[in-house]
């Protein structure tokens, strides 16, 4: 909060922040961080001084930056804005004055007299008064400043004026730095999408290579397998037609396999949005998972889904390995129960699906989203279903999450814009 000194001056910084003593190190560090020499004073500023000049009722303004060699006039009033040795500042010879200074007859004051603004060397200013710029940190880096080259007094309500005037100043210094700063951000942010994007692609583009390397081979071997099965050698030699067995069955895993993996790198390459109705998706889901359901008499308790904006074939992929999930981890002496709801929070709905499971650990609720991780290796699977679930969540900037059901068992809940 601002304090109020002996004299009734606001000083800009509050008693638990002081004003550090003035190094040219610090100050130019503090300029440079702004990177008000880098750029025009501009209209907000120029107003500043301008309505300092008007509320002091003199003719010149200045918002004077004093670095360790020299003062910038980064805004002025009634001049042109310049730049002058430290030496020659006036502003340079009170800068560690956190109150305002007022000096009615500068040529009459010790601190100026021979100062070449007042001597006549440059001008012969006579009223010079002035407040404090001070950073946030504490940091004096120069000043607001009044003049005129006739003497006159000034009030101290009008030097509080002053003061605020300079206080608002870091105000605008303050603005530009973080609107700079959440420019840059979003830059850098718009950088990691594109690449993001340019990933995704090559990754997709990746897995159709090399699935395609692998299905010719592996199509051939199936093919060879399966009509070798047929063969009187084979089929009156129970021995070698269980070898041929397992051989046509190893390569259908491999085969599935390749699908998984290729599917897991397609979801979130790129989306095709449209308005989805996810109680149709979730339709569909429950009949693809028809068999499945009715193998363990599986119970499906839902509530009405949203419409959300996003690509239907990976909202389905989301939903199916989630429910298959639910479903192929309930123990197999208990009936699954699964129910999927869903609710607004915010500017998101998020879906869950809870089952009546033995649950996750907590710690190893995150790395169940990662490839190839599998919290229970009794239950045949890839590892890969979740992963493809989060790719897919996270494409449409959603998130995705873990948590105990609250009778048991687990909730699996995904985000989506509203």
């Amino acid at each position: 909060m601002p304090t109020t000194d002996r004299l009734g001056f606001v000083s800009a910084v509050g008693k638990d922040q002081p004003v550090a003593p003035t190094t040219s190190t610090a100050a130019d560090v503090a300029i440079a961080r702004y990177r008000a020499l880098e750029q025009p004073g501009g209209r907000d500023l120029q107003a500043l001084a301008e309505l300092a000049a008007l509320v002091c009722d003199v003719p010149n303004a200045a918002i004077n930056l004093i670095t360790r060699d020299h003062q910038h006039q980064i805004a002025a009033a009634g001049i042109d804005p310049s730049v002058c040795s430290r030496d020659d500042s006036m502003c340079a010879v009170v800068l560690d004055s956190i109150e305002p200074v007022v000096c009615s007859d500068a040529s009459e004051d010790p601190r100026f007299a021979t100062n070449p603004f007042v001597s006549g060397e440059i001008d012969k200013v006579r009223f010079y008064a002035s407040a404090p710029l001070i950073t946030p940190e504490g940091t004096i880096i120069g000043r607001l400043c009044v003049f005129d080259t006739e003497p006159h007094e000034l009030t101290p309500d009008k030097a509080i004026l002053l003061n605020g005037l300079a206080a608002r100043v870091l105000d605008v210094l303050e603005l530009r730095l973080r609107t700079q700063q959440l420019e840059e951000s979003l830059q850098e942010l718009t950088r990691t999408q594109e690449e993001l994007t340019r990933s995704n692609e090559l990754l997709s583009l990746f897995a159709g290579q090399v699935s395609h390397d692998l299905r010719s081979p592996l199509t051939a071997v199936l093919a060879n397998a399966e009509l070798l099965a047929t063969e009187p050698a084979v089929t009156q030699d129970p021995a070698v037609a269980e070898l041929v067995h397992a051989t046509t069955k190893a390569g259908h895993r491999m085969a599935a396999m390749i699908d998984t993996i290729l599917g897991y790198a397609k979801v979130g390459a790129s989306l095709e949005r449209t308005r989805v109705r996810l109680d149709a998706v979730l339709d569909h889901v429950l009949d693809d998972l028809s068999p499945l359901l009715k193998d363990r008499s599986a119970q499906v308790e839902r509530a009405a889904l949203p419409e959300v904006a996003g690509d239907v074939d990976q909202l389905y992929a989301v939903l199916l390995n989630l429910l298959t999930n639910a479903v192929k981890f309930t123990p197999g002496d208990r009936t699954p129960v699964i129910t999927v709801d869903a609710a607004r929070t915010g500017n998101n709905w998020r879906v869950s699906v809870t089952d009546n499971g033995r649950g996750i650990p907590a710690d190893q609720r995150e790395s169940v989203f990662e490839l190839h991780s599998r919290v229970d290796r009794s239950v045949e699977g890839s590892g890969i279903g979740l992963a493809t679930a989060r790719r897919a969540v996270e494409a449409h900037g959603g998130r995705i999450g873990v948590e105990d059901a609250t009778d048991g068992g687990t909730t699996v809940w995904f985000t989506l814009p509203a």
